[in-house]
This record gives structure tokens, C-alpha cells and sequence, in this order.
């Protein structure tokens, strides 16, 4: 059939015109998600090893389950650990609440060098306030020594640290507060292998006693892994969130009825007053990943994130998807927003996603997500499950919902 040029030249401009409309109906407000497990998947379930527990085996065991060909041994541990407990903020406030108790500052990094006076004392509930902008004498020392040093002093005193809202307990240790980067660093530090340790809130204090002494000695061992590096973001080997591992402080072993539990399981895992066991691989702490629940099977570092780590290989993790044993995460769905979307594929805009992989044990290795005007980028499916603030690497995508007319 032989067509006017009139009509050929309408039938363009209709396609041209019609094509992004098309575009814009089609970017979607929100993707609809469904999974199972919560976490990245890596190395130790710690919902698979409260089943284990409970049908008797013991924490070496359980470690030996989940870390392939290591040693669960005795290892040096007399080092102190630094850990952020606030970090880049403008403002911070501390005091003992202690009957009888003080708060000291000294200027610079002073550790407890016992032949330091100090620039200021506090008397108990007497707060004292570090504001990046002030001009207060503390800041001033700051400003010289870029950085102070807190004590708190009297028989079972504990200082409470006031950030925005949240207020937080520390018991043991020293902390510094140093100038970084336009806003104050604030840091922890404390003896790796039991008062580190007594703060670590990765897991129900209730739970079995062997699921206890395995995460106090995988706990352990990642902290030990992590000493070589004082890192400059933040002045500190470790961060107190789940970035490294939930530290607390005292809050931890003062939990009601249970929190006695969790301090004991970390005291029976250690050996002497030397060495503590700590999970080795080679001869060396190993970076002993954990999490809350998987899809069914642990993954490895190299799927998770393209490193390979030997002790790290898939392992069945069954209870993880039994939903007596995992009843919020055994199944889940989830939403994110576009722009959240958008954002973890650096894009302005994305119409689709597609799952390009899968690993043996089922989580999504690689995603790819499509804009509107047909550019296409691949993140790793762990990286997209953080970014998109979704529970795990395991999920299908379920739909993607249009915005409203």
C-alpha cells in the first residue's frame, strides 16, 4: 500500500511527540520487593546458630560450621581497641550520674598517664559540653591540642554521653574527643577482649549459652582483625554500628535479667590473662563476618563483594528460612521509593530493574537497573540490597508501582 508523503510526515510527528510522555508515565514511584534472611549473608548466621545451639552444639562447633578450615584457640588479646561512638558531630555532652563520682578533661591524648593534672573536673550530674563553635575553655584546649582526653573517677562510676537525643552509658576505658574535618571525633577506648567485648549487642543476651561464647569469640576475632588501621574519618579502629559491630557499652551487660548472661559468656571465653580464644585462620585473627539470617544458605566474601576469603564458603543455613525459628525474616516484602532507587544506581531516574545473577546459595550476585532514556548500570546485589535499604541480598523484585494521576 502506498502511503502520502503528508501522512508519513504526520505519522513521524506523532511518534516523536508521543514517545517521552510514554517515558514519564512509565518511571515508577516505588519497587515492590520479596525475600528471605536479613543481612548481607556472610560467614556466621546468627539465627542458624541458635538452632545449632539448641540442638546441643557447642560454640566451637558452631564457629567451625560457619568458618571453614580455621582453629578456634587460645590468642594474644592484650590490646586496647578505639572505637567511634559519635562521629563528625557539632555538639556533645558527658557526666557521671554516679553518687560520689567525677568527670575529668585533659588536654591531648593522654591514654591514663597517671602524671597528667586535669584542665577541668565535673562533679557528679554536672554536665560538661563540647560545641565545635564555642569558646568555652575545653574548646579552647581543643583548638590548641586538637583534641582532650575524659576520665571518669569513683568506685563503679559510669559516664553517660548526650548526643542529640540519644543518650548513651560507657563504663570502662578513656574517651577522646578530637577536632576532624569541621566537627568532633568522639572515641572509646578500652581492652579488646572483655570490656570491648561486655558492649558488643549483636545478639540476645536470653539465647543459649553456646550461641553466646560463639559470638563473643567471632566478635573477638573481628576486632582483633581490624587493629592494623587507625582510620582517619574517624579516629578509630572500629565504628560502634553494624558498618563493623553493634557496640553499646554498658548498656549491654545492664540489661534486665539478661545482660549478666552475655558478660559471662564473654568471661568463660577467655583462657587466661593473656589469651582469650579467637577464631585463626593461618595462624591470624580472622575477619569473622556475621549476620541475622540468610536465604537458606550462607554466601561467600567473593560473591557478597568480590573478595575472596578462604573460611568464608556456603554453607546450608536452613533455619534461617523456618519461620518458627525466623518468624520476621523467614519471608518478607519490602518497598523502596524512586529516589532511593535512582540513587543506588547513580541515576536520575530508573523504569525497570532486571536480576542478571545469582549465586549457588540463591542471593542475587549482580542487578541491573534501565532510566528512562535507556542508560543501563549493574551494581553487586549486596551493594543494591544496602543502598535500597531492603532486608537482604535474597529477593526478587515483585512489581513496580506507578505514581498516581
Amino acid at each position: 500500500m502506498r502511503m502520502s508523503k503528508n501522512f508519513i510526515t504526520l505519522l513521524i510527528v506523532i511518534l516523536t511527540f508521543t514517545t517521552p510522555v510514554a517515558q514519564a508515565q512509565s518511571i515508577p514511584s516505588t519497587f515492590e520487593f520479596t525475600g528471605s534472611g536479613y543481612g548481607h549473608g556472610v560467614g556466621m548466621s546468627q539465627f542458624g546458630a541458635r538452632a545449632l545451639a539448641q540442638s546441643g552444639e557447642s560454640a566451637s562447633a558452631i564457629l567451625n560450621y560457619y568458618y571453614k578450615d580455621v582453629e578456634v584457640a587460645p590468642f594474644v588479646d592484650t590490646h586496647t581497641i578505639r572505637v567511634s561512638i559519635a562521629n563528625r558531630v557539632k555538639s556533645i555532652s558527658f557526666a557521671t550520674r554516679t553518687p560520689g563520682s567525677r568527670l575529668e578533661v585533659y588536654e591531648g591524648d593522654i591514654a591514663l598517664a597517671s602524671d597528667s593534672l586535669p584542665i577541668a573536673t565535673f562533679d557528679s550530674r554536672k554536665r560538661a559540653t563540647f560545641n565545635f563553635s564555642s569558646r568555652s575553655v575545653l574548646l579552647s584546649a581543643i583548638a590548641r591540642g586538637k583534641v582532650v582526653t575524659l576520665r571518669w573517677v569513683g568506685d563503679g562510676a559510669i559516664i553517660s554521653m548526650f548526643n542529640g537525643k540519644a543518650t548513651k552509658r560507657y563504663k570502662y576505658g578513656y574517651i577522646t574527643i578530637r577536632v576532624l574535618r569541621g566537627a568532633l571525633a568522639v572515641t572509646n577506648t578500652l581492652a579488646l577482649r572483655d570490656e570491648y567485648l561486655y558492649g558488643i549487642s549483636e545478639v540476645s543476651s536470653s539465647w543459649p549459652s553456646a550461641v553466646l561464647e560463639a559470638q563473643a569469640i567471632a566478635s573477638r576475632s573481628y576486632a582483633l582483625s581490624k587493629l592494623g588501621v587507625v582510620r582517619a574519618a574517624c579516629d578509630c579502629q572500629v565504628y560502634s554500628h553494624i558498618s563493623d559491630q553493634k557496640f553499646v557499652g554498658f548498656s549491654k551487660e545492664s540489661e534486665p535479667r539478661f545482660g549478666h548472661l552475655w558478660k559471662a559468656a564473654v568471661d568463660r571465653t577467655i583462657i587466661d590473662t593473656t589469651t582469650s580464644l579467637v577464631v585463626l585462620s593461618g595462624g591470624k585473627p580472622a575477619q569473622t563476618y556475621f549476620f541475622s539470617s540468610s536465604g537458606g544458605a550462607t554466601q561467600t566474601t567473593w560473591d557478597a563483594w568480590g573478595t575472596a576469603t578462604d573460611y568464608t564458603q556456603s554453607v546450608l543455613d536452613t533455619a534461617s528460612v523456618d519461620a518458627k525459628i525466623n518468624p520476621r525474616f523467614a519471608s518478607w516484602t519490602a518497598s523502596a521509593t524512586q529516589k532511593l532507587i535512582a540513587k543506588a544506581f547513580l541515576l536520575p531516574d530508573v523504569i525497570s530493574l532486571e536480576v542478571l545473577s545469582r549465586n549457588e546459595a540463591g542471593a542475587v550476585t549482580f542487578i541491573a537497573g534501565t532510566s528512562s532514556t535507556g542508560v543501563v548500570r549493574k551494581i553487586r546485589g549486596d551493594t543494591f540490597r544496602s543502598r535500597a535499604k531492603i532486608p537482604s541480598p535474597w529477593f526478587s523484585v515483585l512489581s513496580a508501582a506507578d505514581p498516581p494521576s
